[in-house]
């Protein structure tokens, strides 16, 4: 899904879309929580199957003792919800400054603050550490070069036996980035899979 505002992206670093906010509750990971969000993000109205499918295969795995990356985190429902469930660090970053300053307001409302370190990044740029997970619903619009980058680039930016985990649509991708997944390294394997979404997973065995 795309949030489209008059041929404007929600990859936008500074959407110019008129403001349109919206509010609504919904349950991730078993916590009930609270959104704000407005034009110029994606997926406005609710939660995206995507990422609920990847929230929902990842509530089932082990991952690694650390902080946790949400990368593309638009108004930060995936990093939240990880945040709340399993109080654990986790880091929000997006391109989008709205998307990130409704993050800011939703890691208010839903009581993570102290756990959640949100701010700006292009794909990796702004980030200097490892991480035991990289989350990510990729922006397939915003063409093959990003997507690429956010998947291979992610094995430098993981600890040893970290994970990455990525979700696609088998029609937008998935197969694609599951050959670069395994390309970059060594290994990918599909932990979850519905309605066409597929939900990939690979580990920094370095």
């Amino acid at each position: 899904m795309t949030q489209v505002t008059g041929g404007e992206q929600y990859f936008t670093a500074q959407p110019t879309a008129q403001h349109e906010m919206h509010e609504f509750d919904f349950q991730l990971l078993g916590q009930e929580l609270h959104f704000v969000t407005d034009a110029g993000v994606f997926s406005k109205r609710t939660i995206d199957f995507g990422s609920r499918t990847m929230l929902e295969a990842v509530g089932s795995q082990q991952l690694p003792a650390g902080k946790i990356l949400d990368l593309g985190t638009g108004y930060g429902p995936v990093g939240i919800a990880m945040a709340k469930a399993w109080q654990r660090e986790v880091d929000l970053v997006d391109v989008n400054q709205r998307a990130l300053s409704l993050a800011e307001q939703n890691a208010q409302r839903n009581g993570v603050s102290e756990l959640v370190h949100i701010f700006q990044s292009d794909i990796y740029q702004q980030i200097d550490q490892k991480y035991a997970a990289i989350l990510v619903n990729p922006p397939i619009r915003a063409g093959k070069t990003v997507v690429t980058a956010m998947l291979t680039e992610a094995k430098n930016h993981l600890i040893k036996q970290g994970k990455l985990i990525a979700v696609l649509q088998k029609k937008q991708g998935a197969p694609s980035a599951q050959k670069k997944m395994a390309a970059a390294f060594g290994n990918v394997r599909v932990i979850g899979k519905s309605k066409g979404y597929y939900v990939l997973e690979s580990i920094n065995a370095d």
